[in-house]
């Protein structure tokens, strides 16, 4: 049965027709999907019944929630669902005062293969349709606190473009959820074909995973260098404006004593001269028979202070839900089954 959770305007519209319903309740499908959180078609009471009943019987919302829930120390929520074919896939929730952040999937698993995630060890299971990314959203118990997404989760966003963005479409657009592409960031590699297509189709900030400003260094720990160098990307970059709302920065794990030297700092300065960004320095999380370690707080202090005094904005992102293995890079589909189930 097909799933109508992420269609665009046009696209109910041609769903009502098909079920002998008036164009106008299309945009009521809508309203009920993305405004008003609907679950079901038989909560749609301004729809005529016998409108509902055929719905019912030749679609479905698509919605699921989600299978089991983890929660870390810190208050971070660690979700599993389950999408095609019985892949598990993994969104954390961080509430942190006043702001409420959402890390949602792309993807079952990865194709990248970046050598400190553990999400790509366990390999590529399939691509999220647009409704299996949006329900992470619509079927979030606290959906109604959140005030960011994050695209940052399992997955290579820019590796399944087209569901990706149809789901900002939804999130941003009036008739959908009606959020400012303020509130959404992208993360990728640099998928430099893709990349170019979300800068120009949408409005969302961008986060770029670079955590190495030499292209041979970064080639060892990030396979994609070979074919997008960070480079390329950078150049893209620089071809669009990021002064007024929209904004980019690049995520940085420090690895001890392998991207933290001050030459690495002076690369990172000449690579991204000219471009107004901000660097997020990401502490690394241990992963099992991994050679890399994380520096200690000290280190990752001056480090941030050094790239600040030389004029890029670069601040320590707080690790959150490490020992739920919520944190960034550990997602894995796997969850921790001593936790509580729903």
């Amino acid at each position: 049965m097909e799933s109508i959770y992420g269609k665009n305007i046009a696209e109910l519209k041609a769903v009502v027709a098909q079920v002998g319903l008036p164009p106008f309740a299309a945009k009521q499908l809508a309203e009920w999907m993305y405004k008003k959180g609907a679950t079901s078609f038989e909560q749609m009471t301004n729809i005529s019944l016998a409108g509902r009943k055929a719905l019912a019987e030749r679609f479905t919302l698509g919605l699921s929630a989600p299978i089991h829930v983890a929660e870390s120390t810190d208050g971070t929520r660690k979700y599993i669902y389950v999408a095609a074919g019985g892949q598990r896939i993994e969104s954390a929730y961080i509430p942190d005062g006043d702001r409420a952040t959402l890390c949602i999937s792309s993807q079952a698993g990865c194709k990248m293969g970046c050598k400190f995630c553990f999400t790509g060890r366990g390999g590529f299971h399939g691509q999220l349709t647009t409704t299996e990314i949006l329900n992470q959203i619509a079927s979030l118990p606290e959906r109604d606190k959140l005030t960011n997404i994050v695209l940052m989760g399992m997955g290579e966003p820019l590796d399944n473009t087209d569901n990706v963005l149809r789901a900002l479409e939804v999130m941003t657009s009036e008739w959908g959820y009606g959020w400012s592409p303020t509130r959404v960031t992208l993360s990728t590699v640099g998928v430099v074909p893709n990349l170019k297509r979300f800068l120009d189709e949408s409005q969302c900030h961008l986060a770029v995973s670079l955590h190495n400003p030499f292209s041979d260094q970064r080639r060892e720990i990030m396979p994609v260098e070979g074919a997008y160098p960070i480079r390329d990307v950078v150049a893209l970059l620089k071809q669009y404006d990021f002064t007024h709302q929209r904004r980019v920065s690049f995520e940085y794990i420090v690895l001890k004593g392998m991207n933290d030297t001050p030459e690495h700092i002076k690369e990172l300065c000449r690579l991204l001269d000219g471009l107004k960004c901000r660097i997020n320095l990401i502490r690394f999380h241990a992963i099992p028979d991994s050679p890399y370690v994380s520096p200690d707080s000290d280190k990752m202090i001056r480090f941030r202070d050094t790239l600040t005094r030389k004029g890029i904005m670069t601040t320590i992102r707080a690790s959150r839900g490490e020992d739920i293995k919520a944190a960034c890079g550990l997602l894995s589909g796997q969850g921790d089954r001593t936790k509580t189930e729903q």
